[in-house]
């Protein structure tokens, strides 16, 4: 399940804290839960990723992107990620989220978040935003424009534009495994 009340709390907080300018840092602390846990009872992969929101989200708050997307009827969506897991995160323990952004292009924000376990970093992901209207993709640079002025973005770390060279050689839509139900493709039978 979503944890909505732990987001809404760190929203809360976002809302309560002071603006930040569009490349400062912001950080949060958590707690791995009981229902944060895989088999192993440690932090699920998958959960990792819907925890980074409690970071993201008030970073979009403090950042001032929430009013400027209220205001046009604009949404933010993850259009793409890459998770580096290192160390994990075990059952009870604290850890802090950390969220910036490194820039923009023409279709996509780009977003570095991190997991903390003291000095230890236990995971990292880098993550597109797409901003969307009624018309589909927006132009991030109308986001940035309503926060902070017009500007252009500034360099990618390279790391960030090798990913996007990188993620833009990959096939789309991917070819399907076997027994994947897509056209072309046979099916097994269960049994």
């Amino acid at each position: 399940m979503y944890p909505f009340f732990r987001f809404a709390a760190a929203v809360a907080r976002a809302r309560r804290a002071p603006r930040i300018g569009l490349f400062e840092a912001t950080a949060s602390d958590h707690w791995c839960l009981p229902w944060d846990l895989d088999p192993w009872v440690e932090l699920n992969n998958g959960r990792t990723l819907t925890l980074y929101d409690l970071g993201r989200i008030p970073f979009a708050v403090r950042v001032g992107f929430h009013e400027a997307m209220q205001a046009n009827r604009w949404g933010l969506t993850v259009a793409g990620v890459s998770v580096r897991y290192r160390r994990r995160v075990r059952a009870m323990e604290k850890f802090s989220i950390v969220t910036r952004m490194h820039g923009w292009d023409d279709r996509f924000i780009y977003i570095d978040q991190s997991i903390w376990k003291g000095a230890e970093c236990a995971n990292q992901m880098l993550l597109r935003w797409a901003l969307t209207g009624k018309g589909g993709i927006v132009h991030p640079a109308r986001l940035i424009e309503a926060v902070a002025g017009p500007q252009d973005s500034p360099p990618l770390p390279g790391w960030v534009a090798a990913w996007i060279a990188a993620d833009a050689e990959r096939p789309w839509p991917p070819e399907p495994g076997p027994g994947a139900g897509a056209p072309g493709v046979a099916q097994r039978r269960p049994g």
